[in-house]
């Protein structure tokens, strides 16, 4: 008998849409159905992913060179697209590590098929609502040396979990668990108080179950009393460009990116 799929194709994803906005193609018609939501009815707003990517590119890039870092654990990590955080990582600092984290069996596949052969890469299958989780899987303790600086990455994924899961609690264990030097990056959707995001976070709660739009103050907690390198908390956008981005839209204005130190 044919064992079942660990997956529904007729239920919509977050790593699967994410992927069709960026011009992947590795989604299904309910993915690109919720895709083109936020496309028609929301012109503009497509951006807010483009400028997330990118701005990861740049903070991988920073940490990997001007800090120094070699070590990284990507929580919900996504569909495998250019220029992943090892391929990153690794132009800057070719012994570079990287642990990616996440629970989607889609993205587990591609993740394994992509990196079966890289020996300093690893996909781990884990909640990131469970640190303790993460941080005892067997991969993770193979692969990271806790004693030295770690970098953790969470681009564009706490607010896909609601205040009652807890996100800052997880993200104070994987703070906990590093050493001084260490990092954290996060990249997270921002509300202004603007009607837009109030109607983004709409769509995303119907379609996904979850979805939430915090303040710069409340994006702030998820550093403690981390070291915010400048320029702080500020739209993806504007987080260490080589050259002056313009006026941003008002949807560049809703996602935002800081980078905390140990």
């Amino acid at each position: 008998m044919e064992a079942k799929p660990s997956f529904n194709p007729e239920v919509p994803s977050i790593a699967r849409t994410y992927d069709y906005l960026l011009g992947g193609k590795d989604h299904y018609p309910v993915d690109r159905e919720i895709g083109e939501i936020f496309i028609k009815k929301f012109p503009g707003a497509v951006q807010i992913a483009l400028d997330n990517r990118a701005c990861l590119v740049r903070a991988v890039t920073f940490i990997a060179a001007e800090l120094g870092i070699s070590q990284f654990i990507d929580l919900g990590s996504g569909l495998p697209t250019a220029d992943n955080v090892h391929q990153v990582a690794q132009r800057a600092n070719p012994a570079a590590r990287v642990v990616y984290v996440d629970n989607d069996p889609i993205v587990l596949a591609h993740g394994r098929a992509m990196l079966a052969e890289d020996e300093q890469t690893v996909v781990v299958k884990a909640d990131i609502r469970q640190p303790g989780q993460i941080l005892s899987d067997p991969a993770v303790q193979g692969l990271i040396d806790f004693g030295r600086p770690v970098a953790v990455i969470a681009s564009a994924v706490l607010h896909h979990l609601l205040d009652e899961e807890n996100p800052l609690g997880a993200i104070r264990a994987m703070r906990a668990a590093t050493p001084a030097g260490s990092c954290l990056f996060v990249s997270h959707f921002r509300t202004i108080g603007d009607p837009d995001s109030a109607a983004l976070e709409a769509v995303m709660l119907e379609a996904f179950g979850r979805g939430v739009w915090r303040t710069s103050e409340q994006i702030g907690e998820f550093f403690g009393d981390m070291r915010l390198i400048e320029p702080g908390i500020v739209p993806c956008a504007q987080w260490h460009q080589d050259a002056d981005p313009g006026d941003l839209s008002l949807y560049q204005q809703l996602i935002v990116a800081g980078l905390g130190r140990k």
